[in-house]
């Protein structure tokens, strides 16, 4: 390369000066030492020969800081056609995104202005949608140095999926490096960009468009440049899309171009937030950023977190307790009055205390349950819980989990399945694989009924303290379970970064607070409807027949429900259960809620159906070592709880992890929830029984 550099003759048009020849000279030393060779056109040498070409590339350069008055434009500082190191670039300024998807360029060299980052990078985020590479440079980057910012670039790289540096392009060395990286980033086999996550309702939406992620986005932001670009099934992509459109647009109550803009600059913002280092002045940030250096800094941050949960689950038990006794009340008001109109036999027992009972005790906690959900809702919708899953992010990063798995299972708190199918988007497998694997041990809603009516009974002074405890358990062990995970040789691997989405601060429309409450509660009310109701009188069933008892006994010694309670009894006993709780666990199986009809069944009475709570705490152990002594006490009670929350999956979250990762998975899931259910709930007793 050196001696054919050599050989180039610069020349200009007219008479060089003296000082324009040595300009002249000290490109060409600078290009010669970086490999570089002109091929005319260049401002840094305007006439030089080539030769060996191996491979032409084409580059679009996307100058997204034009039209910045504060700062200087950039100008195009490359010529049409530049040879580096036995390839020829062809440099195009790219109008708009819009013209990559001619197919005109390899790659995408984004121009960015440094001093104006989270406007100049936005356009980027369209950019990452589409299967191109792309090389990011930060201009004016040491006029950001000045003010007593920088940016952590490989961070934000690694954020975005997209290599990130800072150069002067009018600087020739600066231009070599550039052209370096350039050429590095084309000879990359693989070239995956940072996937945004655009929220629940625009991901369904984008999942129900049958075409590309990029064209279901530019559908859905109303640009009309992408109908060329559309496969052959544009009717029934255009009406899908118009479905969805109409659809997303009365629940949110705007614009889907505006919900994706939003997404878009959230993302960025994330990205920025983690990366950007601010000077000790934050005297010009805006309102917003001093309110998010508060609630994601993780000295303020998790507290006020914990004392927000805290206030919720406060809220939700005593706003409820209202709407509760009113549900009660007319509970046990339609038990009356079914014992008054019907004959005694199987079909009154069935009704009364089979479905009445066992639906009744589960549907009287929806006041509670549509009051939490309420409040999730409005964190969720006002952004403040993307503030709260940008704080646990970084404690994720730091313990070595992968960033991506917070948001199924922050999904998972709902319900399991959903945050399982969400976890399919992680594009690793073995990061997919141990997502999904702890997505189980986060309490999800379905677990709700039975902290509540635990709560209720037990620890009706602290049930806020208590409901924060179990779910920080699940938490915990999720943590640990996956920390354990990754020191086996099949999980291991080294740790990745994520963004966490930081939306603007909004207030929620009352309209999408409502659909985003009904669709929760309607799934609850389905299961009441089915799973619930066919398990309630499977537990009447087991408990009524043999229809021969002795009189003044509840419970047929010799009945079904009996000996499978008093098998699982030595077994279960150690963790301070009775044989009815160990009956209750087994109905608990098909669905969580179901727990709490069988406990309305099996520690009711004929003479006060709808006074659970108060039964409970009378209930006493009859036999063993423990014969006479109440069997619901703060050590059985929490145990009994930590059970339920870390035991077998629900068969709908078994399903679905057979379906989505394997079988063999799906039977570990169900042996390891089984062994740490047991293990945890057997020192939880035991600690408890020796302070209480």
């Amino acid at each position: 390369m050196g001696s054919n550099a050599e050989t180039h003759k610069c020349a200009s048009k007219g008479a060089q000066t003296k000082q324009s020849m040595n300009e002249t000279l000290h490109q060409k030393e600078t290009f010669a030492r970086e490999g570089i060779r002109c091929s005319g056109g260049c401002s840094t040498c305007p006439h030089a020969c080539c030769s060996d070409i191996v491979q032409e590339i084409r580059v679009g350069i996307y100058n997204a800081s034009a039209g910045n008055q504060a700062e200087k434009n950039i100008s195009h500082a490359f010529s049409p056609k530049i040879i580096f190191k036995n390839h020829r670039f062809h440099f195009e300024k790219l109008e708009n995104i819009s013209d990559i998807l001619d197919g005109k360029v390899d790659m995408v060299l984004y121009q960015a202005d440094a001093m104006n980052l989270e406007d100049s990078l936005f356009p980027a985020t369209k950019i990452m949608d589409m299967p191109i590479k792309c090389l990011i440079n930060l201009e004016n980057y040491e006029a950001l140095l000045e003010t007593q910012h920088s940016v952590r670039r490989d961070t934000l790289s690694a954020l975005l999926g997209i290599p990130v540096i800072a150069e002067n392009s009018q600087d020739e060395q600066a231009q070599a490096r550039m052209l370096a990286e350039v050429l590095k980033l084309i000879q990359k086999e693989d070239s995956t960009h940072a996937r945004i996550d655009f929220g629940r309702d625009m991901e369904r939406a984008l999942a129900g468009i049958d075409t590309s992620r990029y064209i279901a986005l530019r559908l859905l932001e109303k640009e009309d440049y992408i109908l060329p670009y559309l496969p052959n099934n544009q009717e029934d992509i255009l009406t899908e899309t118009k479905k969805q459109i109409a659809h997303l647009e009365k629940i949110h109550g705007k614009p889907t171009q505006e919900m994706v803009r939003h997404a878009r600059r959230a993302f960025i913002k994330g990205a920025l937030h983690e990366t950007l280092v601010h000077s000790q002045d934050n005297s010009n940030h805006s309102l917003s950023q001093k309110i998010d250096s508060i609630l994601t800094n993780r000295w303020t941050g998790l507290p006020l977190l914990l004392v927000i949960l805290l206030a919720v689950f406060e809220c939700s038990f005593a706003l409820g307790a209202y709407p509760q006794a009113w549900i009660e009340l007319g509970i046990n008001s339609l038990n009356v009055w079914l014992q008054n109109t019907l004959a005694e036999g199987w079909l009154s027992s069935m009704l009364m205390d089979g479905i009445i009972k066992g639906v009744g005790a589960v549907i009287s906690f929806l006041p509670n349950i549509v009051i939490l959900f309420f409040f999730l809702t409005l964190m969720e919708d006002s952004g403040y819980l993307s503030r709260a899953a940008f704080l646990l992010d970084k404690l994720m990063h730091r313990i070595g989990l992968h960033g991506k798995s917070f948001v199924p299972m922050l999904i998972g708190f709902g319900c399991n399945v959903p945050a399982i199918l969400a976890a399919k988007e992680i594009e690793d497998r073995k990061d997919r694989i141990l997502t999904m694997l702890m997505i189980p041990f986060m309490s999800c809603s379905a677990r709700l009924p039975v902290y509540m009516l635990l709560v209720s009974a037990i620890f009706p002074r602290h049930k806020a303290l208590v409901m924060i405890s179990l779910y920080l358990i699940g938490i915990l062990v999720a943590i640990g379970f996956a920390l354990l995970m990754k020191r086996t040789r099949f999980f291991r691997k080294e740790k990745e970064d994520y963004v966490s989405e930081l939306p603007e601060f909004s207030l929620p429309s009352a309209r999408s607070i409502f659909s985003h409450i009904w669709e929760r509660t309607s799934d609850y009310l389905k299961k009441i409807t089915n799973v619930i109701l066919v398990a309630s009188i499977a537990i009447w069933a087991l408990e009524y027949f043999p229809k021969e008892r002795p009189d003044n006994e509840p419970y047929a010694e010799n009945s079904a429900l009996a000996i499978t309670g008093k098998a699982l009894h030595p077994l279960l006993s150690p963790l301070g259960f009775d044989w009815k709780m160990s009956v209750c666990l087994i109905t608990g199986l098909p669905a969580k809620e179901a727990i709490v009809s069988s406990m309305g069944i099996l520690y009711g009475d004929e003479k006060n159906e709808s006074n659970l709570i108060k039964n409970m705490r009378e209930e006493r152990h009859q036999s063993g070592s423990r014969i006479g002594q109440a069997v619901f006490t703060p050590a059985s009670a929490l145990s009994f709880m930590v059970f339920v929350l870390l035991y077998f999956p629900c068969l709908a979250t078994i399903q679905t992890l057979r379906r989505e990762i394997s079988g063999k998975w799906a039977a570990f899931s169900v042996i390891n929830s089984l062994v740490l259910a047991y293990l945890a709930a057997f020192v939880v007793f035991r600690i408890i029984s020796l302070f209480l």
